[in-house]
């Protein structure tokens, strides 16, 4: 790796441009690379990111913008930012423009991209995205919180890499190095089970007729997952401002009158979820259910853990996600699905 190394960001939707956004200005040796009306977008505006619900925090930072490989000498470092759907093609582009010589960065939810990567790569780091964040449209891109990133390798290699990705990323938001990766990427996969639910009842998008329902179907989807994660063998990781599993076993078993304050609170702080952009935004057919919450079920599965809320709304979310104009569920309609699997 050179002393000024140069870091290709690939794919500026939410995740890639909000970290890219924040090492830019820290890094000039960077660049974006994306197609089509996203590349225009930041190449003509740049990327405008704030906090969200604190309009005095927008910022604009101009940014370097390729559409291919070929327009740099070849990068030091790719981040890439694309979901684990498209990343085997990504890679293979990659692989054919740059061989193997870039350290490639794997930002995608989940741990499908730790079986895809290592196929075409040899030095890999994987980096779990503590934050929430959601793109406004094409180069506009908002955040809950600003980071922090975990970085970590499947089997602690590349410490220098790891060390000088960690270095350079540092100064545009809080990054750290994990030493079991493996706890920490499941630890963020439990948070992102929910994201199967709120995009099936429309989160943010209508009202919830029933907030009891709610808070009871997403408080046992996340203890659910809390102990499969468990009974896999995997230990919790403490991420960022993320809830611990502690709160989560409360939150499923503790009378509703306890909880109901503090998951209401943390309800107005949810934002809209990648899957749900895919599937109530775009209108697409395809999202990281399979990559998230179809893993769950095969982990579930494997280690003998009863897992009724996951597995029944993972089977509404296949078939409903899988036709053209989803139109979202009621709650109760969610309810009574789940209920008659109990």
């Amino acid at each position: 790796m050179t002393e000024n190394p140069t870091i290709v960001f690939l794919g500026a939707g939410a995740v890639g441009a909000s970290i890219g956004a924040w090492v830019a200005p820290h890094h000039d040796n960077t660049y974006f690379l994306d197609i089509g009306e996203v590349a225009d977008a930041i190449e003509a505006n740049g990327i405008t990111h704030y906090l969200g619900g604190n309009e005095a925090s927008r910022k604009t930072q101009t940014v370097k913008v390729i559409r291919d490989l070929d327009e740099i000498d070849p990068p030091d470092i790719i981040a890439v930012a694309v979901k684990n759907y498209s990343l085997d093609a990504v890679c293979r582009m990659i692989r054919d423009k740059a061989g193997d010589t870039p350290v490639i960065i794997g930002l995608q939810n989940g741990v499908e991209n730790q079986e895809i990567l290592p196929q075409y790569f040899s030095k890999v780091i994987y980096g779990v995205v503590c934050y929430n964040a959601w793109l406004d449209s094409p180069g506009v891109v908002g955040y809950q919180t600003h980071g922090p990133l975990v970085l970590g390798t499947a089997r602690n290699e590349c410490q220098f890499e790891m060390d000088r990705v960690r270095e350079i990323f540092s100064q545009g938001l809080a990054t750290f190095v994990s030493h079991h990766i493996g706890d920490a990427s499941h630890t963020k996969m439990i948070v992102n089970l929910t994201n199967s639910l709120t995009t099936l009842i429309g989160h943010t998008t209508k009202e919830i007729s029933d907030p009891g329902l709610f808070q009871k179907l997403l408080s046992n989807l996340t203890y659910e997952g809390v102990k499969i994660v468990k009974a896999a063998g995997y230990k919790e990781c403490k991420l960022g401002g993320m809830p611990s599993w502690t709160l989560m076993r409360a939150a499923a078993t503790l009378p509703r009158f306890v909880t109901r304050k503090a998951f209401e609170k943390n309800v107005k702080k949810m934002v809209i979820s990648s899957m749900a952009q895919d599937i109530l935004q775009k209108g697409r057919t395809d999202s990281e259910l399979e990559t998230l919450n179809g893993y769950f079920i095969s982990l579930a599965d494997k280690h003998g853990v009863k897992a009724p809320y996951n597995r029944t709304i993972y089977d509404i979310c296949r078939k409903e996600f899988a036709k053209p104009g989803f139109i979202p569920w009621d709650v109760t309609d969610v309810w009574e699905k789940v209920e008659a699997a109990l």
